[in-house]
């Protein structure tokens, strides 16, 4: 079973060289710490900056750096920082290629619903609704049971909706599972020791499972 760190570290295969790449509030912003040598990928984040690197070690934050989530952060070179009216203009007009976001449910159709519980304090949609209405590809990094050990790969989502039938891939950690047009959840990839009975117990939604499912590589 992968710790938040691993399910990044995973998600970070899913980046390609060139891309331009939002990544959202929670797990996603972990991806960029495992981005891989040598690749030009430059990483967006809708509070305004365009060029993120990883998080800063400990005594070297910047206090007036930060990510969409709040959390300080470290710049690269060639960086450029702006308002949010022309970071929101790069997401609308569909300048971003990969979006990565966390979701508190999934729905086997590939709804998402990632901002809102009843009778919580959430910070918000902020800039999800525009991202999953806009993005060429969505990505879901997220933790498959919630902490009363309830499934929420679902087959219809419970809470209210981010986004609908936009949700392409999914990596939790049990697994890597695609999004399929006519509506399921296809399991591509075990994380290490899971059986396929783990994550059948575990995923409410339509799972399908086809042949031998090889285990996660994550390193």
């Amino acid at each position: 079973m992968l710790d938040k760190n691993g399910i990044a570290k995973r998600i970070a295969r899913e980046v390609k060289d060139g891309m331009f790449v939002n990544l959202g509030i929670g797990i996603p912003t972990l991806v960029a710490n495992y981005i891989p040598d040598g690749f030009n990928v430059v990483l967006q984040s809708e509070n305004g900056i365009l060029g993120m690197g990883p998080f800063p070690y400990e005594g070297e934050e910047d206090a007036d750096l930060i990510n969409a989530g709040k959390q300080t952060i470290t710049l690269l070179k060639g960086s450029s920082i702006f308002d949010s009216a022309m970071s929101f203009g790069m997401i609308r007009s569909q300048k971003v290629d990969l979006t990565i976001l966390g979701a508190m449910e999934v729905s086997e159709n590939g709804d998402i619903a990632n901002w809102k519980i009843p009778g919580k304090m959430v910070k918000g949609m902020g800039g999800a609704m525009d991202l999953v209405a806009s993005a060429k590809n969505i990505i879901v990094a997220m933790q498959q049971v919630n902490k009363s050990g309830q499934s929420k790969l679902l087959p219809k989502c419970e809470l209210p909706l981010t986004g609908v039938r936009c949700v392409k891939k999914i990596v939790t950690e049990l697994g890597v599972y695609d999004v399929l047009p006519q509506g399921g959840f296809k399991l591509l990839e075990r994380a290490p020791g899971i059986s396929i009975e783990h994550i059948r117990n575990a995923t409410l939604g339509k799972l399908v499972v086809d042949g031998d499912v090889p285990e996660m590589r994550i390193d």
